[in-house]
């Protein structure tokens, strides 16, 4: 499933989400009855009683879907298919309010592969937000932080917010820039 989409749901399990876009934790119960207004990279953006809410994609069961399968990487695979796999994996990272990945919003400012000793990966990555102070950003923080720890090799991930230089929407892709109207 990609994109907006307003299909009917109902909680199948008491499932953690997230109210968009104060970024407050909440539990919704089972048996509410909701709609999935988004469902991009694997997260869910639903509207129940009233509000939006971010349910993650390890969660997808809650609501009836699957699971995202963790990335497959090559067999010895080098820093560089690392590197390339890390940069898919966040482009199915998704502000819930914007159905745009945040790659293409520019929020990326760096990635860095470090080899461990064991053959295990270390990894660091800035990111920033379209607004400083954005409730969503903590929450995307740890999308992003989630979705490269699952990748084989990677044994230690750290993504920092960072805000220097600030963000603008000169740093979006074409094809973001073309998808929010922008260009």
């Amino acid at each position: 499933m990609f994109g907006h989409t307003n299909e009917p749901f109902t909680i199948e399990r008491d499932v953690t989400a997230v109210i968009i876009p104060i970024g407050e934790v909440v539990t919704l119960r089972e048996g509410t009855a909701g709609f999935i207004t988004q469902a991009l990279g694997g997260s869910f953006t639903v509207y129940v009683e009233g509000n939006l809410f971010r349910i993650a994609g390890p969660d997808a069961d809650a609501i009836g879907k699957e699971p995202e399968p963790p990335p497959a990487v090559p067999e010895n695979a080098t820093d560089s298919d690392i590197e390339e796999v890390i940069w898919n994996q966040l482009r199915t990272c998704y502000d819930p309010e914007i159905p745009v990945n945040i790659v293409d919003l520019g929020l990326i400012y760096r990635c860095e592969i470090q080899s461990l000793p064991d053959g295990e990966r270390s990894v660091n990555v800035d990111m920033t937000l379209t607004a400083p102070g954005c409730g969503m950003g903590e929450v995307l923080v740890q999308d992003a932080q989630d979705k490269i720890a699952v990748i084989p090799t990677v044994a230690d991930v750290r993504v920092e917010l960072v805000f220097d230089p600030p963000w603008s929407q000169a740093m979006m892709s074409d094809e973001a820039r073309l998808q929010t109207g922008l260009m």
